[in-house]
């Protein structure tokens, strides 16, 4: 019995692009595509309070015509409906989530799912640790399935690593009190 494969990829502001095209190079012949993106919980409370800010808290009947909820969720079907049209698959689930982002990521791949495809998100000007940002680590350490590390821009050159310290210069010296 063959068994089908499932991706997941994550779609965030700024790198999904390099996720969709990642993946639609990728993907094995009848594979099921989910694509994701998750509201920070954050966001709406982070909105509603600068909207308190700018209105003023003596005028608790002035507030925005739409529900902040409202706008996050049509800002995320966009991005999704932008993603699917971009990977060319009319069969891809869309799924959109709220919550702590690397948590609802983790959640969103934890059964079934055998490989996800995420982006680097933090500096893209060299190469190394830095260019994955704390939500993105998270993901990719704690993902329990394949994971799929992609640049959505062109990768720095390998003389971007770092230099590697002096020999004898990892070992360091044990702290003490200053002699007085």
């Amino acid at each position: 019995m063959m068994t089908v494969m499932r991706i997941v990829v994550w779609v965030v502001e700024g790198t999904w692009q390099g996720c969709v095209d990642a993946a639609g190079h990728s993907l094995p012949s009848g594979a099921q595509v989910a694509l994701l993106h998750v509201t920070p919980a954050d966001v709406t409370g982070g909105a509603e309070a600068a909207a308190a800010g700018l209105l003023g808290r003596a005028f608790p009947g002035r507030r925005p015509t739409r529900p902040f909820e409202d706008v996050a969720d049509e800002a995320a079907s966009e991005l999704l409906a932008a993603a699917a049209a971009r990977l060319g698959r009319q069969d891809a689930e869309l799924l959109h989530r709220r919550g702590r982002v690397e948590r609802e990521v983790i959640r969103a791949v934890a059964e079934n799912v055998d490989l996800l495809v995420v982006a680097r998100d933090g500096d893209h000007s060299r190469l190394g640790p830095h260019s994955l940002g704390p939500a993105t680590r998270f993901v990719v350490d704690h993902a329990p399935c394949a994971v799929l590390l992609v640049w959505p821009d062109e990768p720095p050159g390998i003389e971007s690593i770092s230099p590697p310290p002096p020999l004898g210069a990892h070992r360091r010296k044990p702290w003490s009190w200053p002699r007085a």
